[in-house]
């Protein structure tokens, strides 16, 4: 199962990645070009939101099936003091989560706003902010290769 879940992750990661960079470059063009926020705009934020939660729902079951999280009753706190066991359980789970709440919040705040350019910046804002945070805590050697 831990297989299964883990090669799900990885390759979903990569339609999050794909999505959330289509999002925010389609927002900034829209700000930019002082566009209007249509029914288009719309589904790709809806997109970009709905596929971010799938991974992280798909994320929270790789942490608790993977073998990693044995480290948590073998090291305890060392796991801290361990760079490999910090980023798989502490740094990558939490810094993702965290990405997926300002996603989530920047999705809330958009429906909000009244004028098109209010709602491109909102996107442009959170969305990068979650891609940002995405790429900082991906494993890229395991990921890559």
């Amino acid at each position: 199962m831990y297989d299964t879940v883990k090669m799900l992750h990885s390759y979903w990661a990569y339609l999050v990645l794909i999505i959330l960079l289509i999002a925010v470059i389609n927002a900034i063009i829209g700000l930019t070009g002082k566009k209007e926020y249509d029914a288009k705009a719309f589904r790709i934020s809806l997109f970009g939101l709905i596929v971010s939660h799938i991974q992280l729902l798909i994320g929270i079951i790789l942490y608790f099936v993977s073998p990693w999280f044995s480290n948590w009753s073998e090291l305890g706190g060392g796991v801290m003091s361990d760079s490999i066991s910090r980023l798989y359980l502490v740094e990558h789970p939490f810094v993702n989560i965290l990405a997926v709440v300002l996603i989530t919040i920047g999705y809330s705040k958009h429906k909000k706003k009244s004028t098109s350019a209010s709602k491109f910046k909102t996107i442009t804002i959170f969305y990068l902010l979650g891609l940002v945070l995405f790429l900082s805590r991906i494993p890229w050697s395991t990921w890559l290769g």
